[in-house]
């Protein structure tokens, strides 16, 4: 269980990454497995900022007026996506040597937990969102 928010994606990466750093003894391939998402996670952030901040200036143009309580400013785009690459890049720069034997938290992810934490973060990636509507066309 995590707590709810923006922190709880974090949490989840870091819970799947943990369980990737644990189990790479048994398969080697799990160290690219792990590389790719930390790769992955952090084009995403870079993409979802350049969308919102150009839907931001195309809402700016568009409508003469904006309302501040309902629009997210520039600088909280930036914000959130700095705090999101600054975690991605902590777990890069304190990840363990491949085939390390030093367990970290060994009973907190299994297998199962892993497998729905990978389908529970899929399933917020934009083709996952739109597949009900790729489906109907």
């Amino acid at each position: 269980q995590v707590s709810g928010g923006e922190d709880e994606i974090q949490q989840l990466q870091k819970a799947l990454l943990d369980y990737l750093d644990e189990n790479t003894e048994t398969d080697a391939s799990l160290v690219f497995s792990r590389k790719f998402y930390v790769a992955q996670w952090f084009r995403d952030t870079t993409m979802e900022t350049e969308k919102a901040i150009k839907s931001q200036k195309d809402e700016d143009s568009s409508e003469g007026t904006h309302h501040a309580k309902d629009v997210e400013t520039t600088g909280q785009i930036m914000h959130r996506a700095e705090s999101r690459k600054k975690f991605l890049r902590s777990i890069i720069k304190t990840a363990p040597f491949p085939f390390s034997t030093l367990k970290m938290n060994s009973d907190t992810v299994d297998y199962e937990d892993a497998c729905l934490i990978v389908r529970y973060l899929a399933s917020m990636r934009p083709f996952a969102q739109s597949f009900d509507i790729y489906l109907t066309q």
